[in-house]
């Protein structure tokens, strides 16, 4: 049956042929499951996300974007004398995994003929949409704050991206962008669900360079939940079909100056709070995300849990990574961090994570910082 969007509170469908984001009542929307799939037809010449094209919304091919990203490498990594495996998202062409995303959605849009969008962003989900848009031919208008990273601020705009610039919260910037879609479409990483159709092809390629099978664990990082909900259908989409034998664990990474939704998974009544402080992974401080309740209900259902990393256990992450040759942004290295903490407490299980950003888009940040 073909992909249909699904409300994800009355779980009426809608043809995809609609060019929606949101449901008409409000409800977020989410894609329905796939129903089939097979390894033996992978597009093996395609580096692509378009490798696992039959798993992925029906787009014409000559409507699917592609910058030389995909199928990045899944290598060893040592933490403090444990193997974990890390996918190398750092590699895609605008420097971050949110390419994934953006290659699926951007390409949905140009297949409607949608001449311009909208979108919020912290930095790298904003260069990922300007630069798929930019191969598309579509108008784009990015909604930041004034604190976002300079780096990706210069590269949203050679991209051609017309930026808003908010002197407020991340909220704020969100609410700025929600404004606008009343009247350009939407290409939220957050709220539209072709988002997460490119993130989910994470777990398909961890699947399949490991034999076709899953790992027991994948550490990745909580901010608008981007690669947490993306996983999650990836890894069930493939355990439904019979392809893998488990949905691994999921294991969200929050850092403590900004952990709304490890704070709520650990809550023992509804009350309690956070109290958000500065954090230099300012890619997962996200005080307030949209699908929240999804990426807790996600994290559960595979057994996972929630670990918060100080801002010194971030430092020393990235210093690590950097003193082995991967230079990688803060935020990244929170996941690191998070990934060391786990696998030091579940030292026979294979785990799998992923390095999301390069240091270059963050060197500002990061001089600002005084790391060394």
């Amino acid at each position: 049956m073909p992909m249909k969007f699904i409300n994800s509170a009355t779980q009426v469908l809608y043809d995809m042929q609609q060019p929606i984001w949101l449901a008409p009542d409000g409800a977020l929307l989410n894609c329905t499951l796939i129903d089939q799939f097979d390894p033996n037809k992978v597009l093996q010449y395609d580096t692509s996300i378009w490798r696992y094209a039959t798993a992925l919304p029906n787009i014409a091919p000559e409507n699917r974007l592609r910058l030389g990203g995909g199928f990045t490498p899944l290598l060893p990594f040592n933490l403090k004398g444990k193997e974990v495996w890390f996918k190398h998202d750092y590699l895609f062409s605008t420097g971050s995994y949110k390419d994934r995303g953006a290659a699926l959605l951007m390409s949905m849009v140009k297949e409607w003929g949608i001449q311009k969008v909208v979108q919020d962003s912290s930095g790298n989900a904003g260069c990922s949409i300007a630069a798929y848009a930019a191969a598309a031919g579509i108008e784009c208008s990015i909604y930041i704050q004034q604190q976002t990273s300079l780096s990706k601020v210069t590269q949203m705009k050679a991209y051609g991206a017309h930026l808003v610039t908010i002197d407020g919260s991340r909220e704020m910037v969100a609410d700025a962008a929600m404004a606008a879609a009343k009247t350009d479409y939407y290409a939220s990483h957050c709220w539209n669900p072709l988002f997460f159709q490119g993130t989910k092809t994470l777990a398909y390629e961890v699947c399949e360079q490991l034999g076709w099978q899953a790992p027991d664990a994948v550490v990745l990082p909580a901010g608008n939940g981007t690669l947490i909900l993306g996983c999650s259908i990836g890894f069930t989409e493939l355990f439904e079909l019979g392809i893998i034998q488990k949905v691994p664990k999921l294991i969200a990474i929050q850092s403590e100056h900004c952990a709304p939704l490890a704070t709520a998974f650990f809550a023992k009544n509804n009350a309690e709070r956070f109290t958000q402080k500065p954090t230099i992974a300012e890619g997962i401080a996200i005080a307030k995300p949209i699908r929240g309740e999804q990426m807790i209900t996600a994290v559960r259902s595979a057994n996972g849990t929630f670990i918060t990393v100080s801002e010194e256990d971030i430092i020393d992450a990235w210093k690590m990574c950097a003193q082995k040759g991967l230079y990688i942004e803060p935020t990244s290295a929170a996941t690191v961090a998070g990934a060391s903490i786990y696998a030091l407490k579940f030292q026979s299980e294979k785990i799998v994570s992923v390095f999301t950003g390069t240091g270059l888009k963050a060197t500002d940040t990061l001089k600002k910082s005084n790391l060394w």
